[in-house]
This record gives C-alpha cells, structure tokens and sequence, in this order.
C-alpha cells in the first residue's frame, strides 16, 4: 500500500517535467538571447535574425573602442577587496556573538538586522553626502566601504547561525591545548566553517560585482567606472547601442559563472545552516 502511495501517476509525472522544463526555459531564454544578440550586427540587434550575418564584430568594439578593460579592473579591485574584508568581518563578528556574551552584544545583533530593511534608494544620498565629506567619492575606497555596509550584516547574521551549529566543545579544546580565543577561531573553527564562508563570499562578490545604484551615483569619468557604469554609457537619452552592450553583459557573467563553480558544492551547506540555525 505504502508502495502505490509512493509512485507517482503518468499524468502527474508529465505535469512535473513540463513545468520543470517550462521554468527551465524561462530562467535560460533572458541569458541565451543576450549572448546571441551580442553576435549578431547592429541593424538586426533588436530582430529575432539571430543567426544571420554572425559576428564578433560587437566584441571587437568593446575592446578596441571603449574603456572596458579599465572598467573591468576597477571592477575587479572593488570586488575582490569587498570579498576579502567581507569575509574577514562577517566571520569574526558571527563568531563573536556566537560564543561570547559582552555588553552591547543585542544591540549589536538588532542593529545588523534594521539595516538590511531600509531600500537602497533612500539610502544614495545620505550616503552620497557622507562619502563628499570624507572625500571618498570617485574612489573605490567609498564604494568598498559602502558595499561592505550592504554585505557584512547579512552575512554576519548568516555566519553566526552557523557557528552556532558547530559544537562548543572543540572550542573549549582548544583553550585547553592553550589557543587564544582568534587562534581557537583561525585554526578549529573556521576550517569547519568552509560553508558558511563560500556563502560569505559569494554574495559579497556578487554585492559589489553587479551593483549599479550606488556605482553609478559615487563615480564619474571614464577612467573611474566600474562595468556597472560603463554599461550605462552605451544607453542614451535617444538611442542603445544594443551590441556592445550585451557583448559587456556576456563578459561582465563570466567571472560571476566562475566564482559560483568553485563555490557551489558549499553554497547550498553554507545557506542552509545560516538560514536553520538560530
């Protein structure tokens, strides 16, 4: 009986794959036809002609003709330093309030959730004003800074939930083979925390990586644009240059792609015990 609960009919198995097929469909048809408007020539950039006059003629332009490669390193520099400090900080402060009770300690938690309710638009120009005064617009200092602010309390939150899954007792191990609290933290903990950081560091590449708002607002000029801005330059009031600019798309992904193969066997872990535990 229990057998003939478990199977499952031929028409709700035809209904499962076709839906799994039709969201499939959905979710690859934005990204195929980017990469195959990116080859096709500008007269029949906004046709379905998608396999005529086949050329890398878009992506000779984006490199020739534009300042992609120095939108690329800002790109590049911007988010492998937000990575790097995102990591860092949101680590070291999960592990704080996971095992330590210190004065201020709820406050602090609190204080990291109310900052992921406030949308992003109302938070340009206070942010705008606050980077003038410091003299950090125009340099990837500030959007470091403020891609941090977007990364670090989600993920802090997420990394608590999972240090609070790996058992106390190897901390106390570790203090009685004579480990600091940081050497405890650097050498037991966090090789066990591998998950939790590829998580870590998977959205804060993505936060500074694909950012438009704040990158758009925060810098100005050629030479100080990041991918997000640059692609921006292919857009004007009247007219987009569509080749060019889906030839940036398709190469902007790449890195992104990259970043999540090596991450994925540890994403679904990391997100998993982040979104569990309490």
């Amino acid at each position: 009986m229990s057998s003939q609960r478990g199977k499952r009919s031929p028409l709700a198995s035809v209904g499962l794959h076709a839906t799994l097929i039709g969201a499939s469909v959905i979710a690859v048809f934005p990204v195929l036809w980017v990469f195959l408007t990116s080859l096709k020539p500008a007269k029949y950039a906004i046709t379905t002609d998608f396999f005529k006059d086949t050329t890398l003629d878009n992506y000779r332009y984006l490199v020739d003709k534009t300042s992609f490669f120095t939108w690329f390193g800002n790109s590049a520099l911007i988010a492998g330093v937000t990575t790097l400090l995102g990591v860092f900080i949101s680590a070291t402060t999960g592990y704080a309030v996971s095992r330590f009770k210190f004065p201020g300690m709820r406050p602090l938690m609190w204080t990291l959730l109310i900052t992921q309710m406030f949308p992003m638009a109302i938070l340009i120009v206070p942010l705008y004003n606050l980077m003038g005064q410091l003299g950090l617009l125009n340099q990837p200092v500030g959007l470091i800074i403020t891609y941090l602010t977007i990364a670090v309390p989600f993920c802090a939150w997420m990394m608590k939930g999972f240090f609070d899954g790996i058992p106390v007792e190897i901390d106390e191990s570790g203090r009685v083979d004579g480990l600091n609290p940081f050497g405890t933290f650097w050498r037991l903990i966090l090789p066990l925390a591998k998950p939790g950081l590829a998580v870590t560091a998977f959205y804060s590449f993505i936060t500074a990586w694909g950012e438009v708002a704040y990158s758009s607002a925060f810098m100005v000029g050629d030479e100080n644009l990041t991918l997000a801005g640059g692609l921006q330059t292919f857009v004007t009031q009247y007219t987009a240059n569509w080749g060019p600019m889906t030839a940036a798309s398709v190469l902007i992904a790449v890195p992104a792609a990259v970043f999540f193969l090596f991450a994925q066997k540890h994403l679904v872990a990391g997100m998993t015990a982040g979104a569990t535990k309490g």
